[in-house]
């Protein structure tokens, strides 16, 4: 069985409309699906110990996540994101990062030498730990929006898989991104392109999939999905073609309901933030 850990961001996103919190973060995301997709997974981060906190860690473990890594803290508060909506499509309104942002000690890094595969994003901030990382598991790694040629440069030689966002970019450019990341050493380079799909090549061939129709409810999470469903499949040893089409398929599903990963609750963060209280 194909073991995934994911380190680094995790939060709860703040609906406005409906005054409703749901766990999410680049790397909560993906320890979540890939235990929906049949892997084992562990999430390593930080809460703190406040209702939003208790939320997200008993939402992990309801999906059967190891959370014997992830830190209950005392002081702080758990991150949030405030979002909105237009046509479907999230957007930031604002944001804490509360506790989230957390230094790996030598007891994280041992347990993630368990693993077949560390998932890490730039928003988890823990660039300074990758190179730690990889010496002890492959590493995949998700840039999200950026582009910085200096960023790609020095992370992509550490991993298996890099994975990028590029919108509805042409196609031009979502494969010249994908070869810059290539190009500077990843094994695997994904670009997700939202309704236009995604391309997957490991320099040898550039494979694609379109979108996969759906009724779209709520697009927070897809592209977490999509990554998180490639490396499963990479790890899995599946064809290139079959990574995609799974993973499109997935993205597809999480667009169907609110939040990355469901888990909804009444919006209890512990502080006053006028967004919401505007909303």
């Amino acid at each position: 069985m194909v073991r995934i850990v994911a380190v680094g961001d995790n939060v709860v996103d703040c609906y406005a409309a409906n005054a409703m919190m749901y766990p999410g973060g680049n790397t909560l995301n993906a320890a979540v699906f890939v235990r929906r997709f049949g892997g084992q997974s562990a999430y390593v981060g930080a809460v703190a110990d406040d209702a939003a906190g208790r939320h997200i860690r008993a939402a992990l473990m309801a999906e059967g996540v190891d959370v014997s890594h992830l830190r209950v803290l005392d002081e702080g508060m758990t991150a949030y994101c405030v979002i909105g909506h237009e046509d479907g499509d999230r957007i930031f309104i604002t944001y804490d990062l509360g506790v989230s942002m957390f230094t790996p000690v030598e007891a994280d890094l041992a347990f993630i030498a368990g693993f077949d595969a560390a998932h890490i994003g730039r928003s988890s901030g823990l660039d300074a730990h990758l190179a730690d990382v990889a010496q002890r598991t492959r590493l995949s790694y998700d840039f999200s929006t950026g582009r910085d040629p200096g960023h790609i440069a020095a992370v992509a030689p550490l991993c298996l898989l890099t994975a990028a966002s590029a919108g509805e970019a042409p196609e031009a450019e979502a494969l010249a991104l994908q070869r810059q990341m290539l190009d500077a050493g990843a094994q695997w380079a994904l670009v997700t392109r939202g309704r236009a799909g995604a391309i997957l090549s490991d320099g040898s061939a550039v494979h694609s999939v379109a979108a996969v129709p759906t009724e779209v409810v709520d697009t927070l999470g897809a592209g977490d999905t999509f990554t998180a469903r490639t490396l499963y499949g990479l790890l899995r040893g599946e064809a290139p073609d079959l990574v995609l089409r799974e993973a499109a398929q997935a993205a597809a599903n999480t667009c169907r309901y609110y939040g990355a990963v469901g888990h909804g609750a009444p919006i209890d963060i512990g502080a006053e933030v006028p967004e919401l209280a505007q909303a």
